[in-house]
């Protein structure tokens, strides 16, 4: 088969939900990640650090070389996995940071890293104002470590509707990535014809354009699903020839410009699977060393090859619920398969109690928010270079940009707790609370960690009693544990 126009791109999607205490900022002991401290020093231990060094080994097992993986694939870290690993394991952060330069002379310029959605929420869930915020925090926080602008941005469960795709375009993000299935219909660019997914399915090996309402566009790049599958559940990583040899088997043998890649959770090459960085570090070398194909990430490939198809989504669509975004807010059938018998008849009272959190929290954060703010929603989407490097200077300069006058010491508290409850009132929303079987679980409690944080917030800038409602509204989620949410919260 002839290697030309012939592209490899591995994308590792690298996330770990915020687990500090919502009241102490720090991250407590997680019994079940023994002998480590917590699941994100495990999972970094076992994943994250061996990316940046990962062996590759010949037939006798001897160490032929050391790659850092980051550097030659397309990737994303969650903002607040990155916030934790800067203290935590400042080597391993430095190693990804470096990765995404070393890409960059690699690939023409582009780098590897994307940006990601703030705090893993399901933006079709979400109002436009957290949108909004989301995705700008998500950006603030890569150029903030990363130096550069993101041309790409994840989707948290790569969920996704019309309006979050224009909140991407506005905020100049060039493409993201989605599953197969989420493509409703597709045509080449001038054509009057539209062709449905249901009866031809999509062609992943190609980029897409896709038109919105605005005016706007943005590109969507539909992974392959069964490489994917392969590498996330039917034990591809046991072997890296194997694997590279998936992603030739996936090419047609002309000289059409193709592209094939895949998107997992990155945790596969390491946590997941053990040795699975070995696996990745070896396929990339297959491919390098038998000149296969040629490794590229997104950016590069978007440059060498502008999309000449065009395609629409299915609305509220995900990579890992079937029924759309169900998994988040209803009993739709999706869980781990851990505990037959269990229901999630849960998931929607807490979205609703959440919800009604929000929807309550945000008059009070308005009326008390003008009195010292010049917008107080603007202010939310600067808070970030608060939350980046909080210190009295940062502080100060985020009130000098959006302070209606120069704030009392008293003043300044309230503004800065007003801040605190709208970031607590986001991170209840952070996805793993509802992806899981049991509203009781170590990653639903986390979120409503958030939730009461917010609330107390809430009444030491207004005074006001939330809790014993928000309790009363719990009392509706079933507990497959605890008589129900409110008892197990």
């Amino acid at each position: 088969m002839s290697k030309a126009n012939k592209y490899v791109c591995i994308h590792g999607h690298f996330y770990q939900p915020p687990r500090e205490n919502a009241w102490l900022e720090a991250v407590e002991k997680q019994d079940s990640a023994a002998p480590f401290h917590d699941w994100n020093e495990r999972i970094n231990f076992e994943c994250y650090a061996p990316n940046t060094a990962a062996r590759i080994l010949d037939k006798d097992d001897n160490i032929v070389g050391i790659i850092n993986n980051y550097s030659r694939i397309s990737f994303n870290f969650g903002p607040t996995l990155l916030s934790w690993m800067e203290k935590a394991d400042p080597e391993a952060y430095q190693g990804v940071l470096d990765a995404d330069r070393k890409s960059q002379e690699r690939f023409g310029g582009h780098g590897s890293a994307l940006a990601q959605v703030h705090s893993h929420l399901i933006l079709p869930l979400c109002n436009r104002r957290d949108k909004e915020t989301q995705v700008k925090w998500g950006i603030a926080d890569f150029e903030y470590r990363f130096g550069r602008k993101p041309e790409g941005i994840w989707l948290a469960e790569t969920a996704a509707d019309t309006e979050t795709l224009e909140v991407l375009a506005e905020n100049n993000i060039r493409f993201t990535i989605l599953a197969p299935r989420q493509a409703k219909a597709f045509r080449k660019i001038g054509s009057k014809e539209w062709k449905g997914t249901d009866e031809a399915g999509i062609d992943t090996r190609r980029p897409y354009l896709c038109r919105l309402p605005s005016g706007r566009s943005i590109v969507l790049f539909f992974y392959h699903g069964g490489i994917a599958q392969g590498v996330a559940f039917e034990g591809l990583l046991t072997n890296g020839g194997y694997f590279a040899e998936r992603f030739v088997d996936a090419f047609d043998d002309n000289e059409v410009p193709q592209l094939a890649h895949i998107a997992t959770d990155g945790e596969s090459y390491g946590h997941h699977h053990r040795h699975g960085e070995m696996a990745l570090a070896s396929c990339l070398k297959h491919i390098e060393d038998n000149s296969l194909a040629t490794i590229t990430n997104y950016g590069r490939y978007l440059e060498l090859f502008p999309p000449e198809y065009e395609a629409r989504i299915h609305e509220n669509s995900s990579w890992s619920c079937v029924h759309g975004v169900e998994r988040w807010r209803s009993n739709c059938g999706c869980n781990s398969g851990g505990h037959p018998g269990w229901t999630q008849e849960w998931r929607q009272p807490l979205r609703a109690a959440l919800d009604w959190l929000r929807d309550e929290l945000i008059p009070l954060y308005e009326k008390e928010g003008a009195k010292l703010l010049k917008d107080v929603w603007a202010a939310r989407n600067d808070y970030i270079n608060v939350l980046l490097a909080r210190s009295p200077r940062t502080i100060g300069a985020f009130l000098e940009r959006n302070a209606k006058k120069e704030l009392a010491k008293e003043e300044r508290t309230r503004l800065l707790r007003l801040m605190e409850m709208q970031r607590h009132t986001m991170l209840m929303y952070t996805s793993c609370g509802w992806f899981f079987d049991e509203i009781s679980g170590i990653e639903t409690n986390q979120i409503l960690q958030y939730a009461n944080r917010a609330i107390h917030y809430a009444a030491n800038v207004a005074d006001v009693e939330m809790h014993t409602e928000f309790v009363r509204r719990l009392e509706k989620a079933p507990s497959n544990v605890y008589q129900n949410g409110a008892v197990s919260y």
